[in-house]
């Protein structure tokens, strides 16, 4: 990456002077913005909200490709970004220009007046005003944290309202107790606008299940009104009497039939007559979504895993919930070939340490901690230590350079390499080639 600072990243870097939380709930702030903005919430295409745990950015991922592939122009609003700032926010298709971004920030800043606001509280205004003055026919939108008085949480009737997989993170925000989280998550349901449920626990659902009959909104749950699963390789959707047999995920893991499933549910729910199932087809089988079980190609990392024979992955999981499906995935790497899985691990320092190393207790792989380069990164003797209390073996490299160093010199088959645990590590892996920076 370059080391100058481009107009919006120094815009930016004021922005965030102007409120010294860098997480504060709250609806009032983005409401008196939008406000002063001309309420651009209210000038957008049809939107789909989602809200969730673990997948929303999959189900988005899956979400945009169906409707892409169906001919439609669609605004997108994702985060965090990994590399650069403008992966958040995808205007009509395309990652919005840096001459633009850098425009439509300074009109935000000037309409906020240097009152207090959150970094990402002006960055979702100035992705709303960016969408409200560009013509497209969806409008896709990923909570940032929780849902109920998340700053995305500003559209009154939303097309369609989404709830991917509810679990533990993140309780320092949202509470402790499942049920709270799910409340937290439920505030994004609008009164008689159709919500989209993926499968929960039981706690998790009961609680979905009472905001939306308390507003009227109709339900779709998977395991009730849809299911999709896996079959000969194949991804299989039900809804009611009709199947809809689609090639399989282009999304690696199991976990992805799911997220896949419930964006088709949502896809469906729009009825709009140009998403047919060759569009949920092609969508599903061409979607892109960097660091989710990303298969890395390209960058000096996967040119030396390539050198050993080893394959690299790169995944952004960062809470037990996650990190039970990557232990999935891993799983099932060891069980196509034989050969051992190395995960090289790093996480912020809020996150629970324990509860990922616990998902890996049983998959008999090396591990080797890491660490990177965020102000939140959980030093790698604290992860020693979490790791330890679970009872695995691991051993500690200072960055994830001499991380994968360390996998690829180990004796033994060439090591199937996976880099998890955080985003902000994905992000710096990425950053390390232009090849490898998402589009």
């Amino acid at each position: 990456m370059s080391d100058d600072l481009r107009p919006h990243d120094a815009a930016m870097e004021r922005l965030k002077t102007l409120h010294p939380q860098l997480i504060d709930l709250s609806l009032d702030r983005i409401l008196r913005l939008l406000e002063d903005l001309g309420r651009p919430q209210d000038r957008l295409p049809p939107v789909i909200h989602v809200a969730g745990t673990n997948g929303k950015g999959s189900t988005v991922a899956f979400l945009r490709a169906i409707a892409e592939a169906a001919g439609l122009s669609v605004h997108v609003i994702t985060s965090p970004h990994l590399v650069r700032f403008a992966e958040r926010i995808r205007v009509a298709g395309s990652l919005i220009d840096e001459a633009e971004l850098a425009d439509i920030l300074e009109r935000v800043e000037t309409a906020n007046a240097g009152q207090p606001i959150t970094f990402f509280e002006i960055t979702n205004a100035a992705a709303l005003l960016a969408f409200a003055e560009t013509p497209a026919d969806l409008c896709l939108i990923e909570v940032g944290l929780g849902g109920r008085y998340d700053a995305t949480n500003v559209i009154d009737h939303p097309a369609v309202s989404v709830i991917t997989p509810v679990d533990y993170d993140h309780q320092d925000f949202l509470g402790s107790e499942l049920g709270k989280i799910a409340w937290e998550k439920a505030g994004i349901i609008k009164a008689g606008r159709p919500v989209v449920v993926a499968h929960q626990s039981a706690e998790a659902a009961t609680v979905i299940e009472a905001q939306a009959e308390s507003l009227g909104a109709p339900l779709i749950c998977a395991g009730r009104e849809f299911d999709a699963f896996g079959q000969a390789g194949r991804l299989v959707f039900q809804e009611g009497a009709r199947l809809i047999d689609l090639p399989p995920p282009n999304l690696f893991g199991h976990h992805q039939f799911g997220n896949a499933g419930v964006a088709i549910a949502a896809a469906l729910a729009l009825g709009d007559p140009r998403i047919t199932e060759a569009a949920l087809a092609e969508g599903i089988s061409h979607a892109v979504w960097p660091a989710r079980m990303q298969r890395l190609t390209a960058g000096s990392l996967a040119e030396k895993a390539a050198a050993r024979g080893s394959d690299l992955w790169l995944d952004g999981g960062h809470n037990p919930h996650a990190a039970r499906a990557l232990a999935d995935v891993a799983a099932g790497l060891t069980a196509r070939d034989g050969r051992p899985v190395t995960l090289i691990v790093g996480l912020l320092k809020r996150k629970d340490a324990r509860g990922v190393f616990r998902a890996f207790a049983d998959l008999h792989a090396c591990i080797i901690v890491t660490g990177f380069e965020a102000d939140a990164a959980a030093p790698p003797g604290e992860l020693v230590v979490a790791a330890q209390a679970e009872g695995l073996k691991v051993e500690v490299a200072e960055a994830v350079t001499q991380a994968v160093d360390m996998a690829l010199a180990a004796e033994g088959p060439p090591p199937h390499l996976l880099i998890c645990g955080s985003l902000y590590l994905a992000g710096e892996v990425l950053a390390m080639s232009e090849e490898t920076w998402p589009r």
